[in-house]
């Protein structure tokens, strides 16, 4: 039985298709396997709250998530914070939520269970926006084993992510973890990431309606509903996926016989769409760039770029937000800023790694009053890097700022020096 003062975390997921069935999306599964229906009448104590709550049509279960549905009329404001707060009594007062089982449960399969779908909700929508996924292959022991593909396979930043990031996470939530073991092939990985295609942009007889693809404060905007059908998702699914990163797109400006032409790729976890812009705004689509062969450090090579790019800014600059920033790097699609948030976190890891003063210091939120993201302190406590004793978060990251600048001095210093000497 769960400790009672500690509020349970509930999150709702609109279901894609019927505006009257909404997911409650827990932190661990309630069922393994098989989608579980709960009748009305039934004797599981989830059953009785739920069906208790007036409105309730229908009830399954599948893994962490309780699906409801609603009667003809019923109004989800009503609806929501009543069925949490059912779920949240019967989850508060009996380790048997569905009723008793019909024998002993293997420890290593709840715990391999709780991971998956750890992993599904909060890990594999981020790793997925490179191409990656991290599965749980077995748990034996208490001891977890996990395996990374796609992109995080040979990836250089692959042993980070699951140290310092994956690792924290789950034992955090699931503190009957004894050990973690990445069981990679890493030297397998050759397809880690997309590359760009070479040469002229091939053509489609296919253009795209006036309206469809803009230009709002510098940055190429899609209407969704044109967007989502061509990346096999829906228009919610896609402005999810945007804010959760599930969906990049990176902006290519044609140089040489291409120059006046702006390419858009967008990619969504199973398909991709292009579009290529004339200088007089008509579009078309184009065919993608196809998946290849890539480098293993290919997300290293951005957040390289957005070190040097934060390294070469006068510190009498101040800092520079996350959309500017984003800009400056030619990159203007939506979710180009989750992108670059993504990069900064590496630099973050790196510079950790390396006992040097954060150089994502210098990049703010626009919202932020001056200051990072609440990512930025969030990882910097992770990394054990956070506010010193007595101090408060601004504190902290002015003093990122004042060691970011004692250290460029010397360089500074070292490149006069060398200049008068020619």
């Amino acid at each position: 039985m769960s400790d009672t003062g500690t509020r349970r975390r509930i999150r709702l997921q609109a279901s894609a298709g019927d505006p009257d069935v909404v997911g409650f999306v827990l932190d661990a599964p309630l069922a393994d396997g098989a989608t579980i229906r709960l009748e009305a009448g039934a004797e599981a104590p989830l059953a009785r709250a739920l069906h208790a709550v007036a409105g309730v049509a229908r009830i399954e279960v599948s893994g962490a998530t309780i699906w409801l549905q609603r009667q003809a009329g019923a109004d989800w404001a009503v609806l929501k914070p009543a069925i949490a707060a059912a779920i949240r009594a019967v989850l508060d007062t009996t380790d048997a939520p569905l009723g008793a089982t019909d024998g002993p449960v293997d420890p290593d399969s709840r715990l391999l269970a709780a991971v998956e779908a750890l992993l599904d909700q909060q890990v594999n929508p981020s790793v997925a926006a490179h191409g990656g996924h991290i599965a749980a292959e077995r748990v034996e022991g208490s001891t977890v084993y996990l395996r990374m593909s796609g992109g995080c396979q040979g990836c250089a930043a692959s042993a980070l992510t699951l140290r310092q990031g994956v690792e924290r996470m789950l034992r955090a939530a699931l503190p009957q973890i004894d050990a973690i073991v990445d069981v990679t092939d890493h030297a397998a990985g050759d397809a880690p990431f997309y590359a760009n295609g070479e040469g002229p942009s091939p053509v489609l007889n296919r253009p795209i309606p006036d309206g469809v693809i803009a230009r709002q404060d510098g940055q190429i905007i899609i209407d969704p509903d044109y967007l989502a059908p061509r990346l096999g998702i829906t228009p919610e699914t896609l402005r999810a996926g945007l804010r959760r990163g599930d969906v990049v797109g990176v902006t290519e400006t044609g140089t040489g016989a291409d120059a006046g032409k702006t390419r858009v790729i967008m990619r969504s976890p199973t398909r991709a769409w292009a579009a290529e812009i004339d200088a007089d705004g008509t579009a078309r689509e184009i065919p993608p760039p196809r998946p290849t062969r890539a480098a293993a450090g290919g997300e290293q090579a951005l957040s390289a770029r957005v070190r040097a790019c934060l390294d070469g800014r006068d510190a009498g600059e101040g800092p520079i937000t996350y959309g500017a920033l984003a800009r400056a790097l030619g990159l203007w699609a939506p979710g180009s800023v989750a992108r670059i948030t993504r990069a900064l976190e590496t630099t973050m890891r790196e510079d950790a790694a390396a006992d040097r003063p954060f150089i994502a210091a210098r990049a703010v939120s626009r919202t932020g009053g001056g200051l990072p993201g609440k990512g930025y302190f969030d990882l910097a406590r992770a990394l054990d890097r956070g506010p010193r004793p007595g101090e408060s978060d601004p504190d902290a990251h002015a003093r990122e700022l004042r060691d970011l600048t004692r250290a460029a001095a010397p360089r500074a210093a070292a490149g006069g020096a060398g200049q008068d000497g020619n």
